[in-house]
């Protein structure tokens, strides 16, 4: 596994890190035996990063985090996680010196650590990144100790380009993949001038990108990729990356003629995302134990050919594009 260097923090992490939200809740459920088997496998595959958040199963994905960390010993393993959408409604209001210190509290609990790695505000509203009470609030928690840093997981390209106009924010998490190529324009030039690393989610869009889905794929209840087709619970763009699910099994056909040797599709598109300089890590999530090894072996694939690059612009700007670009 090949490491880069965590924007201005000295610290360096795997470029294939581990997305918590699945072992946590919305993606049907998992067994928590299972979900502590994929956090050891990547882990053991070389995996040094680690994302969650306080509302991930509301709280158990940090326990599970907490667990395995505990029972291995925490050397040279990063976590971050999130704050902020505890809030019963999303208001700039909410985000207080007061509620900000509360919510970190529970997630030193949680992670059982006297101090957070990383904390990101968890996709505040746009208007938050203009009201600078939210940061130095953050720069406050940061003096006494409880984080050793802070950053932001955003929607907008716009939100990631406000956020890092802020000294203390070392970090942005946007949504990046085949399907969501906008942030490799201007936000990566800033973000790389500025040192700030790049945390890239939703890297499979839910699960399209794997290539294991069809028209009549089904999905649970508690699955988000079933409850928030339409953006009912929350962004719609965090899942299928805001892609018509029709119009994404399309462009995943066209995508299929590329994949070469024993390479997977879904470790092809996490490649991809690696072939960009500005991305720090990227997190996909897994429910077991060998979508967690099959993940972090996508770090050891050649680097895609640049024929390979051009088709892939090619069906996101013919298929994609019209559906998702302007709109984050």
């Amino acid at each position: 596994m090949q490491t880069r260097k965590f924007g201005r923090t000295g610290r360096s992490v795997g470029e294939i890190g581990f997305g918590a939200w699945a072992i946590g809740g919305s993606w049907g459920e998992v067994e928590e035996s299972d979900a502590v088997a994929a956090l050891n496998a990547a882990l053991d595959a070389g995996v040094t990063f680690i994302d969650t958040a306080d509302v991930y199963g509301d709280g158990r994905s940090e326990r599970i985090v907490a667990k395995v960390l505990n029972e291995r010993g925490r050397a040279g393993v990063f976590v971050a996680t999130k704050a902020g959408r505890r809030l019963p409604q999303q208001t700039v209001a909410g985000y207080t010196y007061q509620n900000l210190s509360g919510w970190i509290d529970r997630s030193l609990k949680n992670l059982e650590v006297e101090t957070l790695d990383l904390v990101q505000l968890h996709c505040p509203p746009t208007d938050l990144y203009y009201h600078p009470a939210a940061f130095d609030a953050l720069d406050q928690i940061k003096k006494e100790g409880k984080i050793r840093d802070y950053g932001v997981s955003v929607e907008r390209i716009e939100e990631a380009l406000k956020a890092i106009e802020y000294p203390g924010v070392v970090s942005v998490q946007i949504i990046f993949n085949i399907f969501r190529q906008r942030p490799a324009g201007l936000f990566f030039e800033v973000a790389k001038e500025r040192d700030v690393a790049v945390i890239t989610r939703v890297p499979l869009a839910s699960g399209l990108l794997t290539g294991k889905l069809k028209a009549d794929s089904t999905f649970a209840d508690s699955d988000h990729r079933k409850f928030n087709r339409h953006g009912e619970a929350f962004d719609v763009g965090e899942t299928f990356s805001g892609v018509p699910y029709e119009v994404g099994l399309a462009a995943v056909d066209r995508i299929r003629p590329l994949i070469k040797g024993d390479a997977t599709m879904a470790q092809f598109a996490l490649r991809w995302i690696l072939m960009f300089d500005a991305v720090t890590v990227v997190i996909p999530g897994a429910k077991t134990a060998a979508q967690a090894r099959a993940n972090a072996l996508a770090a050891d694939l050649p680097p895609l050919s640049e024929a390979d690059m051009a088709v892939l612009k090619a069906i996101y700007d013919e298929d994609i594009k019209p559906h998702v670009h302007q709109r984050w």
